[in-house]
């Protein structure tokens, strides 16, 4: 078990890495295009909204926010309804990210996998879905 979690711990700084640079050369952070991605789907949540679709705290997406917004992709507008909240808007930005930001998602998984079998490619993501599961159990 030992060399599998070095080969785990090894495949995640090598993916984060290479996730950080492909993500960069569009002006987004390794990780903000997971929030990125949430709010390409469904502008203007809150962010603890946004942390429980992500399964992280609240305090991570308000820290993650607060960087995109320096970096000019997302802005935040108090609720119309509720002034106590707080919403999280692509700004234009943030919306024209998503093409190059998806396209280089997909071309680093391509990368990845290019030498998986369809097979592999299949019980990689099982295998994947099962550990998270796994460990997100309390």
């Amino acid at each position: 078990m030992t060399d599998l979690l070095r080969l785990f711990t090894r495949a995640h700084k090598l993916l984060q890495a290479a996730s950080d640079e492909a993500m960069s050369a569009h002006g987004v952070r390794v990780g903000q295009n997971l929030v990125l991605e949430v709010l390409w789907a469904d502008d203007g949540l809150t962010p603890g909204d946004l942390a429980t679709r992500l399964r992280v705290s609240t305090p991570t997406v308000v820290n993650a926010a607060t960087r995109m917004e320096a970096a000019g992709l997302i802005t935040r507008r108090r609720d119309d309804a509720d002034a106590r909240l707080v919403r999280l808007y692509l700004t234009d930005a943030g919306r024209n990210a998503e093409e190059p930001v998806r396209a280089a998602r997909k071309a680093l998984a391509e990368k990845v996998t290019a030498e998986f079998t369809a097979e592999e490619r299949a019980a990689t993501e099982s295998a994947l879905i099962k550990i998270i599961g796994a460990l997100e159990r309390p």
